[in-house]
């Protein structure tokens, strides 16, 4: 095999960073390798964030290497420990939170499973959360945590007397786990109340904020201590990246936290997180369309003779209007809602998805483009008919995450769809 004579490989020093005394006598095959990369940027700033795809990082020397595992200097060594593109979302994250820090898991679910593994529950403790969550929280909370000797207690937060006496039942829970807007009947919690009194009992509180997004509501700033997102949702924006994020308002926690994603390996790759930081970029203009369009939405269906219910705060009827309109943005009442198609059962509901022609069925939210999900089939599946009963989901139920689309063509095709669903 032949040498090359006149062009040298870049990076073939001892420790593999850019050096222009790389031998110049490297056969085809060493060239093929190694060519074109690790190559100085000579200064130059790109002026979008680069997706680092690279699984580890080279230092100048053994010495700087060593300072980098031992956490005496900055740097990048395995991305499974850290990647530039992920730490790029993760700053602004902590940015639009308004945290102490911030981390990136590959789902929401994995953020949501760190951020009640950093409070360190022990056999016997209690983490309380509020009724009406995300049904994949309630099985996490009693799948993963139960086991370990960890019970889960369930109160209605909405009602300020309940919700205290859980807090005062013995043993006192560790944490309380809420949604400022709920999934999926679009409750609205008092916030800033409900961090008050958990506090006063001892508890942190952990904040799903996915519905909301910082753009309506910045829980840290009402003291609680922890703020999950699906980052799948509202901060990418477009259907085409999945992540999760976890900020802190004690810098302390950050460490665990890192901890936990290098150990479990959930952590976030650059694509997702490029796609996602891509995403944050346009949190606030589309944030104001969604919200827009839902209200439009929301008071059509709320006149609508098929509609036996519509659940969205920008109505004065709902019963969190006055509280949304005191913590939310000025103006602002998000881009989900709920609606209840009249006397209707699975087969209706079944119906009125299938004759949707704009709207998508899809079991996700916070896109560009409006999304129908059916709570009895996909999010509370696992609920039993009595729970579902007891905490409001009735069969005829429907969640619409309201996208950006023109109203008029949005309010066109569930018209259409509602004619198809009669009883």
């Amino acid at each position: 095999m032949s040498t090359l004579d006149t062009e040298a490989a870049p990076g073939a020093r001892n420790g593999g960073a850019p050096d222009a005394e790389a031998p110049a006598d490297l056969r085809f095959d060493t060239v093929a390798v190694h060519a074109g990369d690790r190559l100085p940027l000579e200064q130059a700033i790109p002026t979008a964030t680069p997706i680092y795809a690279t699984s580890t990082f080279l230092s100048e020397n053994a010495a700087a290497l060593d300072a980098i595992f031992g956490g005496t200097r900055k740097g990048y060594v395995y991305a499974r420990y850290a990647n530039p593109t992920v730490t790029a979302l993760e700053e602004a994250i902590n940015r639009l939170e308004g945290g102490a820090a911030t981390v990136a898991f590959g789902s929401g679910m994995a953020a949501l499973h760190a951020a009640l593994q950093v409070v360190e529950f022990a056999p016997g403790d209690v983490v309380l959360a509020a009724r009406d969550l995300y049904g994949a929280t309630h099985t996490l909370l009693h799948t993963l945590f139960a086991p370990l000797g960890v019970t889960p207690r369930f109160a209605d937060c909405n009602d300020a007397e309940a919700f205290a006496a859980a807090l005062q039942e013995e043993p006192r829970p560790r944490a309380v786990v809420i949604e400022p807007v709920s999934n999926p009947l679009i409750r609205v919690l008092d916030v800033e109340a409900v961090v008050r009194q958990a506090h006063a009992a001892g508890a942190l509180v952990i904040v799903d904020n996915t519905f909301a997004t910082p753009y309506l509501l910045r829980p840290l700033a009402y003291d609680a201590d922890i703020v999950v997102h699906s980052t799948t949702k509202y901060f990418g924006g477009h259907g085409d990246a999945f992540g999760g994020s976890v900020t802190v308002r004690d810098p302390d926690r950050e460490g665990t936290l890192r901890t936990l994603a290098k150990l479990l390996g959930a952590v976030l790759s650059p694509f997702e997180a490029h796609l996602i930081h891509r995403g944050t970029k346009t949190l606030a203009l589309r944030m104001e369309r969604h919200c827009a369009n839902a209200q439009t939405v929301a008071e059509w269906l709320s006149t609508h003779p098929r509609v036996a219910a519509v659940h969205y705060p920008g109505l004065p009827s709902h019963a969190g209007h006055a509280v949304a309109a005191r913590l939310f943005r000025p103006g602002a009442f998000g881009g989900m809602l709920a609606f209840e198609i009249a006397g209707a059962g699975q087969p209706a509901v079944y119906r009125f998805i299938d004759h949707l022609r704009l709207l998508i069925a899809a079991t996700t939210l916070g896109d560009v483009y409006s999304e129908v999900s059916y709570p009895v089939m996909s999010s509370h599946r696992d609920w039993s008919p009595a729970l579902r009963r007891r905490a409001g989901i009735t069969e005829g139920l429907l969640r619409l995450s309201v996208g950006i689309e023109d109203p008029a063509d949005i309010i066109a095709d569930l018209d259409q769809a509602l004619a198809s669903a009669e009883c």
